[in-house]
């Protein structure tokens, strides 16, 4: 386990969290990536020995207990694996979101991305009819829109991605749609949480480049809504949970955080809180960003469907204090008496500290 997950995770336990009714034993895919990573040791630990993850074969530094190789394009094996746990619910975080891989290599994204999802739909039918329907939830991405509305998109708009990625994304999101039509989909933005090999995510990509004294070229213009990985946690185990909600939801849902910020601010707080030299720090519109791969421009999601579901917002804004929110493109050499560091770095984002002893 990462040991940035460890203080979060070890604090939920302490504070003797009644256990939902989250159907088990319950599959974790795509721990790779942030969400499912982060998701799956959440899990484990809430669930001990009910919750297996599923990473790609050829992912060999991602091992641990309860962790599977397992192709999404492998339909076999994943029969077999539904055969031998007999899973009773399936967090899907699955996914190939390198923009510019599936950009030059089209094919393979929809065989991860599209046809994964197929593959999986029939190893949950292969199960046979039971007492109760498998559980899905499917994280889908706010990446299935460009800038057609300058943010704040509601379910409803109409899809319009500029990448391969978000063609295949909303590829999944209508065949899970026609074929599971009592799953949900929650299209979550930039999960903030650790990566297994840190620098997968948002913020270990960004500070890894600040800690070896490299620059990093963020755009004032691309703009999504983060979310804390501990808020997104409890969010799906939630809409997994039969026993948190009146009825589970089903269909498709925005899942972002209320504040919006640019990759050019998420940059400014990881520098500045970071204690990071803000010389580093580069910004330039999306336009002077190379043809491979096309950014999206503001496609900050609207989540009120979601709290109206629910009847609360599962998210606090990231960052949480409104004190590390940019104010202006010269905000993160302003330091004054602040003193940013890598440890207050991991406190406040990585970590929701509103979350610490809450549960």
């Amino acid at each position: 386990m990462h040991r940035l997950l460890e203080p979060a995770i070890e604090r939920a336990h302490s504070a003797g969290a009644p256990a939902p009714n989250v159907p088990l034993p319950l599959l974790v895919t795509g721990i790779a990536g942030v969400a499912g990573y982060n998701a799956f040791h959440y899990f484990r630990e809430r669930y001990p020995g009910q919750v297996i993850g599923i990473r790609q074969r050829d992912n060999f530094r991602l091992t641990g207990d309860g962790v599977v190789a397992c192709d999404a394009e492998d339909p076999e094996r994943l029969t077999e694996l539904f055969a031998e746990h007999r899973f009773r619910a399936v967090l899907d975080c699955a996914g190939n979101c390198a923009l510019k891989a599936c950009e030059l290599d089209p094919d393979l994204a929809w065989r991860i991305n599209v046809e994964g999802v197929r593959n999986l739909l029939s190893a949950i039918r292969s199960q046979g009819p039971q007492d109760e329907p498998i559980r899905l939830v499917h994280l889908s991405i706010d990446l299935v829109f460009s800038d057609n509305r300058h943010g704040r998109h509601v379910e409803t708009d109409p899809t319009d991605p500029v990448t391969a990625y978000g063609r295949t994304m909303v590829a999944a999101e209508k065949l899970l749609l026609a074929e599971m039509p009592e799953a949900c989909t929650l299209r979550i933005s930039l999960p903030m949480g650790v990566s297994f090999n840190g620098h997968a995510g948002a913020i270990d990509w960004i500070q890894s480049r600040f800690a070896k004294g490299r620059k990093a070229t963020l755009y004032f213009d691309e703009f999504r809504t983060p979310t804390y990985t501990d808020c997104l946690n409890e969010l799906c185990e939630t809409v997994l949970s039969y026993d948190r909600l009146q009825e589970p939801l089903s269909g498709l849902f925005h899942a972002g955080a209320p504040s919006a910020l640019s990759l050019f601010e998420i940059a400014q707080v990881i520098n500045r809180v970071g204690g990071y030299d803000p010389h580093l720090l580069m910004g330039c519109p999306r336009l002077h960003a190379g043809p491979i791969p096309p950014r999206a421009g503001n496609v900050a999601m609207d989540s009120s469907k979601l709290v109206r579901a629910l009847g609360y917002d599962p998210f606090d804004p990231w960052p949480l204090d409104a004190a590390h929110v940019p104010q202006d493109r010269l905000w993160h050499y302003r330091r004054d008496d602040f003193a940013g560091s890598p440890e207050l770095l991991a406190e406040v984002l990585y970590e929701n500290p509103r979350r610490r002893g809450k549960r």
